[in-house]
């Protein structure tokens, strides 16, 4: 899919940018339409039908929910139907091996693990496409008459596989009505190459130095390996993903929508709550609004506040994937959530900045390996590593790794803060002469500089394309 993906954005993709741009108003959702079955087939030629299938049952559940608007409790009977579906398709295609493992280790029984592929893609798409049905049935929104038209905006080529996750409040006036400028589409670009930036030349390079150092025996690496290791994914995954959202965000401004903001320097938090604002912002908005709230929120007491928190972050880890460490993932956050909730988040208010900034880095930190360690006996191996390192505290393999990626550790911290996008402020600030000639020049030169890497690169992973 990695290599579709790229055949995609540097072959397909320019002409159906054409395509698009050349065809009427009426036409333009059908070549959107095409160019996101083609682009999910291209990687995915069986499990297309799974997308479709689930966009059709919540066009349906959506025509019924509007057709039947003054009979609350058929309302109810359609929603649950469009609910109980897409997850069931989730729950068979992404957790049945994992609940079939927990039977057979539990009891007598002896189930066959099907191993069904995972669908790239099927939490982001799934998501998107029940957001609609739950917000036309709190009437939040209207319904999509065309099929179409629904399926345009379950299929969008941009976001499909990796998201952000767009409900279809956030397109609706956009569906079948919106606007192409020359401003958008120049915005659009600079947006996308950006993105590509992050992901071709800072996620790459700093990702395979943990890849590396997750290859090695964790009994026997170094603390400082084991530390450069688990830094390097800390940003490989920042940039990946932020770049990746990048991308389609750019995109979506290219064709005419505005796609919500996935990413917003989440390093810089001062609090795990902070973070969690600033990164996957619309999987936190989703959790909120079709989860956290309808548990209750906040409004029932502190004691049932914090249950319903840990509730959602158990929920938003299991959402990654069908294991013990995301789910402990999940719980990790929910309980420093919760922490913060009672008290602490106040102590970290009052806290110079650097200090709280620096608490919230290694709370990440630490989350990523979790993340990203296979089972519970690798993430102990591992933290151990970090705080032992076995007995040894530095080696020659990490000395050579240090020297190695210390370029690329330096770009990586210095891009997850604002530093570049204040100096491209302060640069239109004092000249806007010299920043118009200046940020196409950059821009033109970014994208042959990814294009030289990609042309290139052997190793080339889409860390979000998994879930």
């Amino acid at each position: 899919m990695v290599f579709s993906s790229l055949v995609f954005l540097f072959f397909f993709l320019p002409i159906t940018m054409i395509v698009y741009f050349l065809s009427g108003k009426k036409l333009k959702n059908i070549v959107l339409l095409v160019s996101g079955l083609v682009f999910y087939a291209w990687g995915e030629p069986v499990y297309v039908l799974i997308m479709i299938t689930s966009a059709a049952i919540d066009y349906f559940a959506g025509r019924l929910l509007d057709k039947y608007s003054d009979n609350d409790k058929l309302r109810r009977v359609f929603l649950l139907v469009s609910v109980v579906m897409n997850l069931g398709l989730l729950a068979v295609f992404k957790y049945s091996s994992f609940f079939i493992g927990i039977v057979n280790d539990l009891t007598i029984f002896d189930l066959k693990d099907p191993k069904l592929p995972l669908p790239i893609g099927i939490s982001f798409y799934t998501f998107q496409s029940m957001s609609y049905t739950i917000d036309l049935y709190r009437r939040q929104i209207n319904v999509q008459k065309k099929f179409s038209s629904f399926l345009c905006y379950v299929t969008l080529f941009p976001q499909i596989v990796a998201g952000p996750i767009v409900r279809y409040a956030d397109v609706a006036n956009e569906i079948d009505d919106r606007t192409i400028t020359i401003d958008k589409v120049s915005d659009g670009i600079g947006i996308f190459i950006k993105g590509l930036a992050k992901k071709v030349l800072i996620a790459n390079n700093i990702g395979m130095l943990w890849t590396s150092v997750k290859a090695m025996e964790y009994s026997e690496i170094s603390a400082l390996t084991a530390w450069l290791g688990i830094l390097a994914f800390t940003f490989q995954i920042y940039f990946d993903f932020s770049g990746y959202s990048d991308m389609a965000v750019g995109l979506g401004k290219m064709l005419g929508f505005n796609f919500p903001q996935n990413f917003d320097h989440p390093y810089k938090s001062r609090s795990v709550t902070e973070f969690w604002r600033r990164w996957h912002i619309t999987l936190g908005t989703w959790f909120r609004e079709y989860v956290y709230i309808p548990l209750g929120g906040n409004r029932n007491g502190l004691s049932r506040t914090c249950i319903n928190l840990l509730i959602t972050w158990t929920l938003t880890g299991f959402w990654h994937g069908a294991s013990f460490n995301f789910l402990l993932w999940g719980l990790y956050f929910g309980i420093l959530i919760v922490i913060e909730k009672l008290g602490f988040g106040k102590i970290l208010e009052k806290l110079p900045s650097a200090i709280s900034t620096a608490y919230t880095f290694l709370i990440a930190v630490f989350g990523w390996v979790l993340f990203d360690t296979n089972t519970f006996a690798d993430t102990g191996k591992f933290l151990k590593a970090m705080f032992t390192g076995n007995g040894v505290a530095a080696d020659s393999t990490a000395i050579y790794l240090l020297l190695g990626y210390l370029f690329w550790f330096i770009i990586s911290a210095l891009g997850s803060t604002e530093i570049f996008d204040n100096s491209i402020k302060k640069l239109q600030n004092k000249s806007e002469k010299i920043y118009s000639f200046a940020k196409p020049a950059a821009v033109t030169a970014m994208f042959f500089i990814c294009t030289a890497f990609l042309v290139n690169a052997t190793y080339n992973p889409f860390l979000y394309f998994r879930f």
